[in-house]
Order: structure tokens, then C-alpha cells, then sequence
């Protein structure tokens, strides 16, 4: 088989060689043996789903799946790259996980958001993903068992907190638990349809992305118009229909949205990183490397009442990573101090630490033991909304 030249001569392809084709084969041979090996593992998987459902326990099992990951990096002998594991394993685990049950996961926002991408990155494309409008829609899907996770930002490098989440938990019921985290760098694009910067004439985004890049915006569109939008996704709708719009959003929204980048990593700190949150019914069990959430009021009148609250966590050699407060609804200057702090509940420092701080406070609940996700770039998930 040859190709036509310009003047009509033909060349033919060069001729695969006799060594590169008992390559190909024997590659084609390693690829049988590692279908092979997938069905094995898909029938043993099969097994574990019967025997979840006989006594009740979680398809999903944040510090497990942590463990398989981890486990085969700390095997590998190369020259497999270990930054290729994680991608591989996530989606075998997401499409063997499929055959226990479908694995219905709320997020907050549309799809091609990056709290979309957090969840997709997190539990695969066999998951049966489902778009919640709102954070508080998000714990709503799981109180009211329309779907059996949940997906939602809590915090972001650059700007803070989502108060939105924290508040979720200040009012849910205390079957919601957090199950698992992920951390990823953000990358926020700028995307319009055609492309072309000199076309833009509105800028439309959620307001963290537009907080998040406002350097880049003042240097480069100082008198264009910044609008707010629900989230990055119904942004990016905005842009496929109105061509003097640019939004800002993931590499996935325009994708999604037929877009194209005008410019990418548009951030104004190269270390804009959100962390997520999974929400679910059950505790994730140990893993070694595990953080603990917490809430606790206090009484207003108590002197140093926060003081004695912390205590007990110095006194048991605890690291405290987070202290937020929140303004309790309906009670002026009260507030709910939400904890996060190294190690799991069933941890006997931590449990007895727990206990103290238990009898000090006004009211408090273990919102969650969970794996540490790792803090490098690209750990895990996406950006709120």
C-alpha cells in the first residue's frame, strides 16, 4: 500500500520489520494476559459486592481504594511510570466497582464544572453522576437517598473557605459523614467561541474564578465587564451562545461547550488549589494517614470557653490542620467552630481526645474520619462550581 505524491509518483509505507512485528505481537500477547487477569479480578469483585450486601457495608471505600494505589506504586519496579497508576486503577476500580452496583454520585453544579471534574476524577466514568443546581441540593440528594455520595468544594488557596458547605453541615442530619477528600490544582481557562481576545467584551464566570483571576484580568481586559454566574458551566453556556462573551472555566467546559481557549491558566497564584469533600452515609475506616472533622459550640457567657476547647487536642499531641467558624442561624454573635486535626476517630488519643473536648462543649459531633488526599498538584479533584 503506497501514498500518492504531489506530481503523482507513489512511495510506499516503509515495510514493518520483522523485529518490530514479534513486538507487536508479543505486546499483543502481555495485552490478552492482562484482559485475562481484569475478568479474574472483575469475578473476585463480584464476590466482595455479595458480601458487602450480606452485611450492609459501603460500595464505596475511600482508604481501600487509597490502599490498592499505593500498595502498587510502592511495588512497581518500572519502567511503568507511578503517576500513570492512579488514572489506570481509578478506572478499573470504577468499572469492576460497576459491577457490585451503579455508583450514584450528586455533585454541586453542571456538567463541565470543576466540582463535576472532581467527581469524575474521583470515581470514575462508570459512575453514575448526577448534577444538583445548589451545595445544599448536594445534601439533600443524600438525606433524601437519591444517590449514595456526594461531591462538594469546602476550600480554596486563594479564597478561603465555602461557607456554603460548612453551613450544609451546621444543619444536616448526623448521618451525612465525610468520607474521603480530594485536593487538585485549579486551572481556570478563558474560552469564547471563537477564540480571539480582541471578540471579548463581557467576562462571565462563578465569582471564585473571577476573584481568582483578577490580576490577569485587570492587565489584559481593563475595561471589559465582569459578570457573575451560578457556576463556570452556565457561564460557559453563556459564551456558546453570545460570541462577545469569554467565560472562565476548565479545560472540560470547553470541551463540553464547544469552546475555544483564548487563554489557558489564566490564575493569578500558581497555587490555586481546592479541596472536596465526599459525603456518604458510613465512616471510612483507617488508613495511616488519616484526618478527622469536627463541630463544637460553646456558650457565649463561658470565659475562655475556646481556650478549654482546644486544649485537650495540645494535651494528646493532636495537630490541629483547620479552626472555621460559622455564625449559628437565629442566635446573634454564637458561632459553630468546625476542627479539622490529624488522625481517625478510632485512634485511642484521638477518641479520648474527643471525649474531653466532648465534656467541655456546649454541643459537638465527629462529622468525619477520613484518608488524607496528597497535597501535590493534580492530587485528585477540581474548583467549587
Amino acid at each position: 500500500m503506497g501514498c500518492a505524491l504531489a506530481d503523482g509518483r507513489n512511495t510506499a509505507l516503509p515495510a514493518e520489520t520483522d523485529e518490530l512485528a514479534d513486538l507487536r505481537r508479543r505486546i499483543d500477547a502481555v495485552d490478552r494476559a492482562i484482559l485475562a487477569r481484569l475478568n479474574e479480578r472483575a469475578g473476585l469483585v463480584v464476590e466482595v459486592g455479595r458480601v458487602k450486601q450480606d452485611n450492609a457495608a459501603s460500595i464505596y471505600e475511600a482508604s481501600r481504594e487509597l490502599a490498592i494505589v499505593a500498595d502498587l506504586c510502592a511495588a512497581n519496579e518500572g519502567p511503568f511510570p507511578d503517576t500513570g497508576l492512579a488514572p489506570v486503577f481509578r478506572e478499573i476500580i470504577s468499572a469492576t466497582r460497576s459491577l457490585e452496583a451503579v455508583l450514584r454520585v450528586a455533585y454541586f453544579g453542571p456538567e463541565g464544572t470543576f466540582t463535576h471534574l472532581a467527581a469524575r476524577r474521583q470515581f470514575g466514568d462508570l459512575a453514575d453522576l448526577v448534577s444538583e443546581p445548589s451545595i445544599p441540593g448536594v445534601f439533600d440528594a443524600l438525606e433524601k437517598g437519591k444517590a449514595a455520595l456526594g461531591v462538594v468544594p469546602i476550600e480554596n488557596t486563594t479564597e478561603g473557605i465555602v461557607t456554603a458547605t460548612y453551613d450544609c453541615f451546621a444543619t444536616c442530619g448526623p448521618d451525612i459523614r465525610i468520607c474521603g477528600e480530594a485536593v487538585q490544582r485549579i486551572s481556570n481557562h478563558l474560552m469564547s467561541l471563537s477564540g480571539r481576545l480582541g471578540d471579548v467584551k463581557r467576562v462571565v464566570s462563578h465569582p471564585q474564578p473571577l476573584a481568582q483571576c483578577r490580576g490577569w484580568l485587570d492587565r489584559n481586559l481593563p475595561d471589559v465587564e465582569r459578570i457573575e454566574a451560578a457556576s463556570t458551566a452556565a457561564a460557559a453556556r453563556l459564551a456558546k451562545q453570545d460570541g462577545d462573551v469569554a467565560a472562565i472555566g476548565s479545560e472540560m467546559a470547553a470541551s463540553v461547550y464547544g469552546l475555544e481557549t483564548i487563554e489557558a491558566s489564566i490564575e493569578d497564584r500558581n497555587d490555586n488549589t481546592t479541596r472536596f469533600v465526599m459525603l456518604g452515609r458510613q465512616d471510612s475506616a483507617a488508613s495511616g494517614d488519616d484526618l478527622t472533622s469536627a463541630m463544637f459550640t460553646i456558650r457565649k457567657d463561658e470565659s475562655g470557653g475556646l481556650h478549654r476547647l482546644l486544649e485537650p487536642f495540645a494535651r494528646f499531641e493532636i495537630n490541629l490542620t483547620s479552626i472555621q467558624l460559622r455564625p449559628i442561624a437565629g442566635k446573634p454573635w454564637e458561632y459553630t467552630f468546625f476542627l479539622d486535626f490529624e488522625g481517625h476517630a478510632t485512634q485511642e488519643h484521638v477518641a479520648e481526645a474527643l471525649r474531653a473536648v466532648a465534656d467541655l462543649s456546649h454541643s459537638h459531633q465527629v462529622l468525619g474520619s477520613y484518608p488524607r488526599a496528597a497535597r501535590s498538584s493534580g492530587a485528585a479533584a477540581g474548583s467549587r462550581g
